[in-house]
């Protein structure tokens, strides 16, 4: 075994670290699922108004989808761990001014700064693993237990908001992650390594402003256009938001030190890399939405019984996220993330199979995230793998923001196709006995329809959900059918391009043999 071998190995301070990163990742999907648990109790208690509510939930995704790229290349400069002790003290100052909100305003603006400390959290971490483990068997591993943090912190979330909300009031659920982070502020200095790129020149301030006025509008068109349909101000603010992303794109092309160096996108693994991780996304986010709401609306379930519902595909998620870099070792990636794809292609034909089989459905999902788990894997691996150390930060940033992008779209795209096919199906089939409100309350969506029928008769009732829970079927049959097609495209593109990427550790083990010979 060479030096350089040796050398490149992770010690006892490296996976202690990458424990200390992964807490600190899971923060973040569990923050957004222990507060749809909260969110009926602190309305209640703040007499938040519906739109208070939208904000209560959405600002925190704008300030951290905005600030991904700005946060990541602020960590190349200044230093990743610097950066990410900054934000975890922010982000538990954050959680107890949320915890102790008096006044929706007040909560709109913790759950901001929630938003600006919790963008340090994902490029911080993200690229101090790379920076840790250099070993490319090593670091494809530790990506898949960090990418596998996300889901457990989905399981978790509920179940521990639903302990805490029982026995505590509603500003419990935001302390929660005190203690985690408090962990991160006594362990990062002595178990993360501090790494900066000494020739990261100044932060572009105007590239910082246009970042911002890039993502912010875009993200905010994009969800409120999926929610309300085409409006004057989401329209307007998608223009904005793709106007500041064009002189974004043209600035970081100009500059000697850019916020972003777009060259990087020239790289097979890292083009093709995100450009699986946002087709992922794109697609599978608005089914997954849809099926959401099939296991309420249609399958009948309670809203923690179709959260329960997801926990074995979570489950399996977090498992295959570990074992995906492992088997990496020995196939080439492009081939398990292909695959993978393709067994999700399957999980969604069952899916469009299914009319009131909640089991099957469950059963499919569990199967779907299985095989998606390895592009949400290896894909971030091959970004990182490609890119060169001291750009880490910037482009850490990116995989997520791809994530909010492709699934904010997803939404908008595909929540409407699902829209239009049940209205379709909906028109003529509600018998002309159902009461006029009732009906056109159906028409809104299932939900809507749901809502109605309780007020109503049980035969009438019947007779509204009936065709309403079909025509659910056939929007979410639809869109999963077009997901399912293009995500076997998806799977054949990245065969093709990365097909030449060896397994994990092939070519640093070649070189060592060579060294050694």
């Amino acid at each position: 075994m060479s030096a350089v071998e040796i050398s490149e190995r992770a010690g006892k301070r490296e996976w202690v670290g990458l424990a200390v990163l992964v807490l600190t990742a899971m923060l973040i999907s569990f923050d957004f699922f222990v507060l749809l648990l909260a969110l009926p109790h602190l309305s209640a208690d703040l007499g938040a108004d519906g739109v208070e509510q939208l904000w209560i939930m959405d600002i925190y995704g704008f300030f951290v989808g905005g600030l991904l790229i700005t946060m990541g290349s602020l960590g190349d400069r200044i230093g990743r761990r610097k950066l990410l002790l900054i934000g975890g003290t922010g982000f538990a100052l954050a959680s107890v001014l949320a915890a102790y909100s008096t006044s929706p305003e007040m909560l709109i603006g913790a759950r901001a700064l929630l938003g600006l400390f919790g963008a340090t959290l994902v490029p911080s971490t993200l690229s101090l693993l790379s920076h840790m483990f250099r070993d490319p068997k090593e670091r494809g591993l530790a990506i898949g237990i960090w990418a596998g943090a996300f889901t457990v912190g989905a399981i978790l979330g509920p179940i521990a908001g639903g302990i805490l909300l029982g026995y505590f009031w509603w500003g419990s659920v935001f302390l929660i992650g005190v203690p985690i982070l408090a962990l991160l502020l006594i362990l990062g200095p002595t178990m993360l390594p501090e790494f900066r790129n000494p020739d990261a020149g100044r932060l572009d301030l105007i590239s910082v402003f246009q970042s911002l006025a890039a993502m912010l509008p875009f993200i905010y068109g994009v969800k409120e256009i999926a929610r309300s349909g085409l409006q004057v101000v989401p329209v307007v603010a998608l223009l904005l938001g793709i106007v500041f992303g064009v002189l974004f794109i043209r600035r970081q092309n100009r500059l000697p030190h850019p916020l972003l160096d777009l060259k990087l996108f020239s790289i097979a693994n890292v083009r093709f890399g995100l450009l699986g991780l946002f087709g992922y996304s794109l697609l599978t986010g608005a089914v997954l939405l849809l099926m959401s709401q099939w296991l309420q609306s249609v399958a009948g379930l309670s809203a923690l019984g179709a959260g329960l519902a997801l926990v074995p595909g979570m489950i399996t998620s977090t498992i295959a996220s570990t074992v995906a870099p492992i088997l990496a070792r020995r196939f080439r990636p492009a081939y398990l993330i292909g695959i993978g794809l393709l067994i999700t292609v399957a999980a969604l034909v069952v899916i469009t199979q299914a009319s009131f089989s909640a089991t099957l459905v469950i059963a499919a999902f569990a199967v779907w995230t299985i095989g998606g788990a390895p592009i949400e894997a290896l894909g971030i691996g091959l970004v990182l793998g490609a890119t060169p150390p001291e750009k880490a930060g910037a482009v850490s940033a990116v995989p997520q923001v791809c994530n909010e992008v492709g699934s904010a779209l997803g939404f908008a795209l595909l929540g409407t196709v699902a829209t239009v096919v049940y209205r379709a199906k909906l028109s003529g089939a509600i018998p002309a006995d159902v009461p006029s409100a009732a009906a056109a309350a159906a028409d809104e969506s299932v939900a809507s329809a749901t809502a109605a029928a309780q007020s109503l008769p049980e035969q009438l009732g019947e007779a509204l959900l009936g065709p309403a829970r079909l025509a659910y079927n056939s929007g979410m049959h639809v869109v999963a059918w077009i997901t399912a097609v293009l995500l076997a495209v998806l799977a054949v593109v990245i065969i093709v391009k990365l097909r030449h990427e060896p397994p994990l550790g092939a070519a640093a083990d070649e070189g060592a043999a060579t060294e050694a010979a």
